[in-house]
């Protein structure tokens, strides 16, 4: 009955966030703006309860179902994809490729530097 509640709370996240993106005519959409609110209150709460991050879980095991339509959606578009595959294939690798290493520079930043022992500052 918990794990009920908990998809319950991601699903009227993701309704405020849709509300939210209508009411306010925004280009961001509604399940994007859910995550936001569900981020906020796990910010608010400090430690997510159980039954949500056992929920999570769940969702994440089977996570490579939400592809499917996506994958659909590309095969009813193969004619486009004739046309316009190098300007695709340029903006796929092109986007990888900036998305790597802005994540390595946000990782250099962010974690915590080694400390240098007393040997290793010493020359023998």
């Amino acid at each position: 009955m918990l794990m009920i509640a908990a998809f319950a709370l991601i699903l009227v996240c993701q309704l405020f966030g849709e509300v939210i993106s209508e009411l306010f005519d925004l280009p961001v959409p509604g399940p994007v703006i859910g995550l936001g609110l569900l981020f906020i209150g796990l910010i608010v709460k400090r430690h997510p309860p159980k039954v949500l991050t056992d929920a999570a879980d769940n969702l994440l095991i089977h996570f490579s179902l939400l592809f499917v339509p996506a994958g659909v959606g590309v095969v009813t578009q193969l004619d486009r994809l004739r046309g316009d595959w190098l300007p695709i294939t340029a903006a796929l690798i092109f986007s990888t490729l900036l998305a790597m290493v802005l994540t390595a520079l946000l990782m250099s930043k962010l974690l915590p530097k080694p400390k240098a022992s007393v040997s290793d500052g010493e020359a023998k």
